[in-house]
């Protein structure tokens, strides 16, 4: 793995530089076949602005696909800590950015996570962070909507889980039925959130109220 420092566009006076990491093996390969693919579509990948586009291209994939590399399990277990708290715990509105496995369109939107503390809980960052690792992948929402569930579950063993998923899909938007306002929901619940209404009309509640 190759590690590139770029400062171009980042005030360094200021302490700020922009780190970015790629296979160089793998972007060579696959920025061969990305100029194969602006060959197909007519393209002049000879032209001054499509000379660099198939390693920006590559490069911008493995970026987008970063989630393979990483462990969400690992992610929780990484800050895991015994807590005598019972009570529900919200992190909502995480941005994700994914792409769908149909057609390597992105879609977008929020989710709302949350888990009810059996003896452990975990670091709040850490629940942005496996929604990051499932979404940085292909993807279709109502898998990415479950395997966050089964994280949490698997690794905290928590009374309970909901993941609730606000998503627009370019898929929808920019071919196909082109209907530029729609909104995919999906949920996945497990114990407390799933055996009893009240807790789960509790967590709809909270999510859909504007508390900060």
């Amino acid at each position: 793995m190759e590690i590139i420092n770029n400062g171009s566009g980042c005030n360094e006076d200021a302490g700020y530089s922009k780190t970015e990491s790629w296979n160089e093996e793998k972007t060579n390969e696959m920025a061969g076949a990305y100029s194969k693919i602006l060959d197909l579509i007519g393209e002049d990948t000879k032209r001054e602005g499509l000379v660099d586009t198939p390693v920006r291209v590559a490069k911008a994939v493995q970026f987008l696909t970063q989630g393979y590399n990483h462990d969400p399990h690992d992610i929780l277990r990484s800050a895991m800590f015994r807590e005598d708290y019972r009570q529900m715990v919200i992190v909502k509105d995480i941005e994700l950015f994914s792409m769908c496995e149909h057609h390597m369109l992105p879609f977008f939107g929020k989710a709302h996570v949350a888990y009810i503390p059996n003896k452990y809980i975990t670091g709040l960052s850490k629940l942005a962070r496996v929604t990051e690792a499932y979404s940085r992948r292909l993807q279709v929402q109502e898998r990415l909507t479950t395997q966050i569930r089964d994280c949490i579950q698997d690794t905290l063993k928590p009374m309970g889980v909901a993941v609730v998923i606000e998503a627009q899909h370019m898929c929808m938007q920019i071919r196909g039925v082109q209907k530029q306002h729609s909104v995919t929901t999906t949920s996945a619940f497990t114990g407390c959130f799933l055996d009893h209404l009240q807790t789960r009309e509790e967590f709809i509640h909270l999510i859909g109220q504007n508390l900060h």
